[in-house]
């Protein structure tokens, strides 16, 4: 008989990998905190891409005085790529936080993890997320059951796009991948992209990693750790790319 499978990765106890390949997850949501709801924003749930059963979350403003369009953000969650979701209640009660902040339409999609899922998964599931809004702005206008009636009112030529840790760097392909003025996209137009401490790694320590202190929780054993999971195997996993694209704001 062969030896029982055993855990050769462990991440915070919420995540194992077995010696046989097979993947546990801890169902218990890390951070818990309350959820914010204050009445000041509305929020639903939509699936944007059946094949994947990916989803999203829309934020909008209860109520709005102005008589403009609203502009709409994406936001990408961090974790990773290993952990997250548009339910965890500290990445809701930001979204929450930014509608009311900026009047703006948030969009909070959802994206498929590591390792079940290797990377570049997550960052084609990104692309996904803005080729859905695409789909919606080309039926806007039109008697299309398919349109969602939250995006009337908004104006497709003024999306943001924000992600913090792995999320920023799910903005920064975007940036690479749609450039400046995001045409492929059109009607929809991407203004900027702002990238909140974004998570970037590869197989060669960078100048920073190297001489920096790390911090006692995020160190480059961590890093390290989650790369692991996240099974980078392909030659632009140092991220070190230029950037020719609109504007990169970081945080």
């Amino acid at each position: 008989m062969g030896s029982l499978p055993h855990v050769v990765e462990d991440c915070f106890g919420l995540l194992k990998l077995y010696s046989d390949g097979s993947i546990s997850r801890n169902p218990e949501v890390p951070c818990p905190t309350p959820l914010l709801d204050d009445d000041s924003v509305l929020y639903k749930d939509l699936l944007f891409d059946a094949n994947r059963n990916l989803h999203l979350r829309l934020y909008k403003p209860s109520s709005s005085t102005s008589l403009e369009k609203l502009p709409i953000l994406f936001y990408f969650h961090g974790g990773g790529f290993c952990f997250g979701s548009r339910t965890f209640p500290h990445f809701h009660n930001l979204c929450v936080r930014l509608t009311t902040a900026f009047n703006m339409l948030v969009v909070a999609p959802d994206h498929r993890l590591a390792p079940e899922h290797r990377l570049a998964a997550a960052s084609d599931d990104a692309c996904l997320a803005l080729k859905w809004l695409q789909g919606q702005a080309a039926m806007h206008g039109k008697n299309v059951e398919d349109v969602d009636t939250w995006l009337t009112g908004v104006d497709f030529d003024r999306v943001f796009v924000l992600g913090d840790s792995s999320g920023g760097n799910l903005a920064h392909h975007l940036a690479v991948k749609l450039k400046a003025g995001s045409m492929e996209l059109a009607p929809v137009r991407v203004r900027a992209y702002v990238l909140v401490a974004p998570f970037f790694g590869g197989s060669v320590r960078t100048k920073s990693e190297l001489e920096q202190p790390c911090e006692e929780f995020w160190n480059l054993e961590m890093y390290d750790r989650l790369g692991t999971f996240q099974i980078i195997a392909d030659s632009t996993s140092n991220l070190n790319l230029e950037l020719k694209c609109g504007d990169i704001l970081f945080l």
